[in-house]
């Protein structure tokens, strides 16, 4: 029975992980330069039982457009990612990579600005989303 119960929990471990593309790599730098123009923000809106504070800035620091979480703090939950969606829930989005201690996270220059408007903090195991920042 116990060994039953582990070695499903390890298939279970293998079948959640979620394949990094060039899309869902955190690649991160962890700082904005002193040149980097700002060109998009918003405040961070918590959906229901979450407590979040801050704001999502989108710059371009020397030709790479990075997102920058700003005086952020967040609820705590298992496997948070930072999304760039089309629309306030994640439907259409781009995966920046898991939430970590890093504030800065790199933008794929594919990525079409006037398009994806919204920074969203989504729990992608379990589907739930955590925060929302409509950038302006």
């Amino acid at each position: 029975m116990i060994k039953n119960f582990f070695i499903l929990s390890v298939i279970f471990f293998f079948i959640s992980c979620e394949k990094e593309s060039e899309f869902t790599k955190n690649i991160s730098n962890d700082s904005i330069s002193n040149t980097a123009t700002l060109l998009y923000s918003g405040s961070f809106a918590p959906t229901s039982g979450i407590s979040v504070t801050g704001s999502a800035k989108i710059y371009n620091d020397n030709g790479q457009k990075k997102v920058l979480l700003d005086n952020f703090s967040i609820s705590d939950g298992p496997d948070l990612k930072v999304y760039l969606s089309t629309t306030n829930s994640p439907t259409t989005f781009v995966n920046l990579g898991s939430l970590t201690s890093s504030r800065v996270y790199l933008i794929p220059s594919a990525v079409d600005l006037t398009v994806y408007k919204y920074v969203l903090i989504h729990c992608q195991q379990y589907n739930h989303l955590f925060a929302i920042a409509e950038l302006m």
